[in-house]
């Protein structure tokens, strides 16, 4: 009888697999967690993001439009995944695990009542949707939700010496797929042929590194001509011409945590409005990673960057912010929004922290010197400046292919 299935249950499968990071990093940002709780007075904190719930338990989840989470106590770690998933959650993952079936509704939030005392809960208000929400009050009851997605957020800010080693493998890894995207390019190669080759090498290069990790995700954007315009434009099926400016971008993921490399190319010899504008986001490329200290402030940081491009005349041709904090992050999940180099962010760079510096300028088709002009570089701060882990050279010697 279907009545006879089960809401939830256990089963582990297999043997624990070889995680991310050490044992002592995971109890280290438990422990990390269970001060924000106790601080907040909350007796159980229920993560629903994928950023959050592979930080603390090394689960990194696919949803497909079901439900995940995982619930953290005083003394537990539990994942709550989808039977579809089978063992594969138990493995990869620090704590305990509880499988829920879907053969009716809201079963998620039947695993997740079994696990959750009673009292005050914590969520992540910039993740749980409406939705979510009123399920999850059905199932609960009315309690007190206290929001803990930026208390959550501030703590991952400061990375440890074990994630910033693979922060700094990734990008070795990004200079890898770099170097395969510019020995692809060429007049009449499509965008997606050069991204595959620069993906391809990348996926190699990490599978070598890291023989224990989970393959997936890692991905190029290379844009040419008008497509150079966005910094985060897809891949299209454009092939190259003699004289197009291009923007290379290879993103390796290694067990949820993605770095960057992105630099400014040009097909041919450029033009002399191009040098210039090339050039001109050169030297704030520059002036930003000479910026980047303990003690530094974000905006302040922005500031200094908008009067070099201000005293150019090009100011009114940045698209965005000037660089963002890394760590476990991926294009379509998590952001340490509090760390980015923008205007309206007032955080004070310390040591541990990882950030971007990227300029880009955006220059109107029909315009001269019209695309894109980008360059990325990873600094890790430390006690007294900061380590660049981006080995990829940038700027017109460097990267203009002759035809």
């Amino acid at each position: 009888m279907i009545e006879d299935r089960p809401t939830h249950f256990v089963k582990p499968n297999g043997e624990r697999a070889v995680l991310p990071f050490s044992q002592g990093e995971y109890q280290r940002r438990i422990a990390a967690l269970r001060a924000i709780m106790a601080e907040m007075d909350l007796p159980a904190v229920l993560l629903t993001s994928m950023h959050n719930i592979a930080y603390i338990s090394g689960f990194l989840y696919c949803s497909f439009g079901r439900s995940y989470g995982c619930v953290v106590t005083h003394d537990k770690v539990t994942t709550v995944s989808a039977n579809i998933d089978a063992g594969q959650p138990w493995r990869r993952s620090v704590g305990e695990n509880v499988i829920y079936t879907d053969w009716q509704r809201s079963n998620f939030w039947r695993a997740v009542a079994d696990l959750v005392p009673p009292g005050s809960l914590g969520i992540e208000g910039d993740h749980l949707t409406l939705q979510l929400r009123d399920q999850l009050v059905d199932a609960l009851g009315e309690r007190p939700l206290t929001d803990i997605g930026a208390a959550t957020m501030r703590a991952r800010l400061v990375k440890s010496d074990e994630e910033i080693a693979l922060i700094t493998d990734g990008a070795r890894v990004a200079d890898i797929g770099g170097a395969a995207v510019r020995d692809a390019i060429r007049p009449g190669a499509r965008e997606i042929d050069v991204a595959m080759a620069g993906r391809d090498a990348m996926e190699l290069a990490i599978a070598e590194a890291h023989p224990n990790a989970e393959y997936r995700d890692t991905w190029v954007w290379f844009q040419s001509g008008i497509n150079t315009d966005g910094a985060h434009n897809p891949v299209t099926a454009r092939a190259l011409q003699s004289g197009d400016i291009l923007s290379m971008n290879t993103f390796p993921m290694i067990s949820g945590y993605y770095t960057a490399l992105e630099r400014t190319l040009f097909l041919g010899e450029p033009d002399a409005e191009t040098l210039r504008l090339w050039r001109i986001n050169v030297a704030a490329h520059d002036l930003g990673k000479s910026l980047i200290k303990p003690g530094a402030v974000c905006s302040e940081i922005c500031a200094e960057i908008n009067r070099l491009f201000a005293d150019e005349g090009v100011l009114q041709f940045r698209s965005f912010g000037y660089g963002h904090s890394f760590g476990v992050l991926g294009w379509y999940y998590g952001r340490e929004a509090g760390l980015e180099l923008r205007e309206d962010i007032d955080t004070v760079i310390e040591p541990g922290m990882v950030v971007s510096m990227e300029p880009m300028l955006t220059i109107p088709e029909g315009q001269p010197g019209a695309g894109g002009y980008r360059e990325h570089d990873i600094l890790v701060v430390t006690e007294d400046g900061t380590r660049n882990v981006t080995g990829f050279p940038y700027g017109p010697e460097a990267n203009t292919i002759p035809v």
